[in-house]
């Protein structure tokens, strides 16, 4: 299951981890102008774990789910 929210300056989704137990804590994705965060809280620490992805990580991320094994480099058509 997931939500999506358009706030002021970001898109957020939220994906909500469905199925069998043990499950794992909501992932957060907030998608700005000119990059992408991704958070979760960690049970372990008690603390929101946070990265943040540039658009063209996005893009290289895109690729890279739908490709073999292997080094890539994307390049503008």
């Amino acid at each position: 299951m997931f939500t999506i929210e358009h706030d002021y300056d970001a898109t957020v989704v939220t994906l909500v981890d469905e199925g069998k137990a043990p499950l794992r804590e909501d992932i957060i994705v907030n998608a700005f102008d000119d990059c992408v965060t991704v958070s979760q809280f960690d049970t372990q620490t008690e603390q929101m774990v946070q990265i943040t992805l540039s658009l063209s990580q996005l893009r290289d991320l895109e690729a890279a789910l739908d490709l073999p094994e292997g080094v890539y480099q994307l390049r503008k058509a």
